[in-house]
């Protein structure tokens, strides 16, 4: 009774593992959010001439991307400018395991902070009054007299 058991478990974890694994192994890693480390840097940047201004596009500056267990280089482009936003041009950061590749990005200030964590704190903890309370907590958000 208990190989039963036990083998109707195994069997059960066997199932589980593979409805699991199955699509990851499909979905593709941008798809998934994942961040692959490296262990070499990146080697020095490829100097390249940055063409004319062309107007209403921007030029993003070329870098090197991770393919096939190598450094690549991917050359400079093009981009089609979007009005109000700067952009950020692809890097490569040392964080504690390795280097790894933050991608290029439209930015709305220029200020680094990625826009989806800008939102947060614009929505969230505005303050307009000066009195201490977050907006979504004040029953009088607009009164300038209240202290």
């Amino acid at each position: 009774m208990l190989k039963r058991a036990v083998f109707t478990a195994l069997a059960t974890a066997a199932v589980s593992l593979s409805a699991l694994v199955v699509p990851a192994m499909t979905t593709p890693a941008a798809a998934q959010g994942i961040q692959f480390v490296i262990g070499t840097p990146p080697p020095a940047p490829v100097y390249e001439v940055a063409p004319p201004p062309r107007p209403g596009y921007v030029w993003a500056p070329g870098y090197y991307r991770w393919d096939g267990g190598r450094h690549v280089w991917n050359p400079g482009r093009w981009l089609a400018q979007r009005l109000g936003y700067r952009w950020v041009p692809d890097r490569w950061e040392h964080g504690p395991n390795g280097w790894y590749h933050v991608a290029g990005r439209w930015d709305r200030n220029g200020n680094g902070v990625p826009d989806r964590y800008e939102h947060r704190a614009d929505t969230y903890w505005i303050d307009r009054d000066r009195d201490g309370v977050p907006n979504r907590y004040d029953a009088r958000p607009d009164n300038p007299w209240r202290r």
